[in-house]
């Protein structure tokens, strides 16, 4: 059992507040996950820029001096935030490739959480409200996220177990379910090329749309085609670079309910999650259907 939420800001005031709208969706999870909690926030890309979020279990020895670092091995790189045991890194459009191989050479400690024009995932073992308090998700601004607390039932409990997970550019997801073919698909997908760090079925799904997209599918292809390919029950969020979407099993024995008003689209595993989003009383309120792809996106 896991708390899955995502907002996605269809105005400038929602976007102001959507890291505040976030975390007292995400702490009114916590019963369903209390063993680690996570988010990505997407912002508004930068001309020419692009981000990459790592993290350190030791950030003072890792985020001390790695600019100067990481310039003097010749990677191109602007600029640092350091959010606890997480920091963004501002790079040159087109690079983060050669600046992550880079960090494998002169931080090997460090994980590399997502990479993007527009992605930033935090993500920590701990009860959700402490995780969002670390990192000041109440003050953050975006266009839209994600975000998830976990109850661990078939991986061990790490950061790296934490959702959300990214696999692609500008791409995560969070998951509440179990997949049942999940080995196979992992092993068919590092045959690809396919970069699989852990051994949580949801960084398999996350890896498999990842490899859809990177075929030339869009999103809402990926997700009929993972109805096909996935085995099991599970409820999907997914997080691109312009938007959102879910996706239920063709059962969908996993609890999901949807909000939408003139201001904002809203998911929460539970309507307890959505209750204190403003105007809540006025909004449309439905059960996502099974089997069926659902996608917001701020590019239409």
């Amino acid at each position: 059992m896991c708390g899955i939420i995502g907002l996605f800001a269809k105005n400038e005031e929602v976007k102001r507040q959507l890291g505040a709208l976030m975390e007292c969706m995400l702490v009114t999870m916590s019963d369903r996950g209390p063993d680690s909690a996570g988010f990505a926030v997407y912002s508004e890309a930068v001309e020419g820029r692009e981000k990459l979020t790592l993290q350190s279990s030791d950030p003072v020895a890792d985020f001390t001096n790695l600019i100067e670092d990481l310039l003097a091995s010749g990677a191109q790189v602007f600029g640092i935030r350091i959010l606890g045991t997480h920091a963004i890194l501002s790079i040159q459009q087109g690079v983060s490739d050669n600046v992550i191989e880079v960090l494998d050479r002169i931080r090997p400690q460090t994980r590399t959480m997502s990479r993007g024009a527009s992605i930033e995932i935090f993500k920590e073992v701990g009860n959700p409200a402490a995780v969002c308090a670390r990192f000041s998700l109440n003050s953050m601004s975006g266009t839209h996220g994600i975000g998830h607390t976990r109850m661990a039932t078939e991986s061990e409990v790490t950061t790296l177990g934490a959702h959300p997970f990214s696999t692609g550019e500008d791409h995560c997801m969070v998951h509440n379910g179990s997949m049942s073919n999940h080995n196979n698909l992992r092993r068919e997908l590092r045959r690809s090329g396919i970069r699989i760090e852990t051994e949580n079925d949801t960084e398999v799904a996350a890896a498999y749309l990842s490899f859809q997209l990177a075929r030339g599918r869009n999103l809402r292809d990926a997700l009929d085609q993972a109805l096909k390919d996935l085995d099991g029950f599970y409820t999907f969020v997914v997080g691109t670079q312009t938007g959102f979407g879910v996706l239920r099993d063709p059962i969908a024995c996993k609890p999901a309910v949807m909000a939408e008003t003139e201001d904002y689209v809203a998911f929460g595993s539970e309507y307890r999650a959505l209750v204190d989003l403003p105007g809540i009383e006025m909004a449309k309120i439905w059960e996502p259907e099974p089997a069926t792809v659902y996608f917001w996106d701020h590019s239409v």
